[in-house]
């Protein structure tokens, strides 16, 4: 089986100061066989890590669109923000990517879903992350477990590591699989093993931010 980390972040997202070789390091050393790396709006970091392992590393993408945020596996061409979700999804379909809704009911966070939207897209995607280590409300987490299975789509599970140290977290052990079309047909099979992150993980991306912009100014 391996272990997949589903979704985290490096350096190259606006709240993380993790870099790239970091966060290759810190996989190894805790055991996670497949790292999907998901820096906002960028695949940069993503290839950055690739290029250090490219076994272990699949370049995805966190992206904003209008309505909510998607969450991507095996992106070759990174995918703008702020496009509908209909169009992003449209692009990464013709990339072969594999293709989530990351944390979709935590309100508490930009990125949160309305059920309506989230229907009109759910044909279209390969499942939803029902389990985000960075909810701080957990009843965000039970109302998307409710939801995928209500609706039978698959479930994601992910750390959303801003840190090395929330790197595995949460994980998803999947049996062995190459590229999106092998990640399809395993993933409903997956177990996941899934732990809460402290609220104050927060911090650490907030200070993240304000180091960043002090720096650019």
């Amino acid at each position: 089986m391996l272990r997949v980390e589903f979704h985290c972040h490096t350096i190259f997202s606006k709240d993380c100061l993790t870099s790239p070789q970091k966060l290759v390091e810190t996989c190894r050393c805790k055991g996670i066989d497949r790292v999907v790396v998901t820096d906002h709006n960028t695949i940069a970091g993503a290839r950055a890590a690739q290029a250090l392992d490219p076994e272990r590393v699949i370049v995805g993408e966190e992206i904003m669109t209008t309505r909510g945020e998607i969450l991507a596996a095996f992106v070759t061409e990174g995918i703008p923000p702020y496009l509908t979700p209909q169009e992003t999804i449209r692009r990464l379909k013709l990339q072969g990517a594999f293709i989530s809704v990351s944390h979709p009911f935590d309100r508490l966070r930009n990125g949160a879903w309305r059920e309506d939207d989230l229907l009109e897209i759910l044909p279209e995607v390969d499942a939803i992350e029902v389990f985000n280590s960075r909810c701080m409300d957990s009843r965000s987490n039970r109302e998307a477990q409710t939801f995928a299975e209500r609706h039978n789509v698959a479930g994601t599970v992910g750390s959303d590591a801003h840190t090395a140290f929330e790197l595995g977290r949460s994980v998803l052990l999947l049996e062995q699989f190459e590229g999106p079309e092998g990640m399809r047909q395993v993933i409903r099979s997956g177990s996941p093993k899934v732990k809460l992150s402290s609220p104050w993980v927060h911090l650490a991306s907030r200070y993240a931010s304000a180091y960043k912009m002090l720096h650019k100014a």
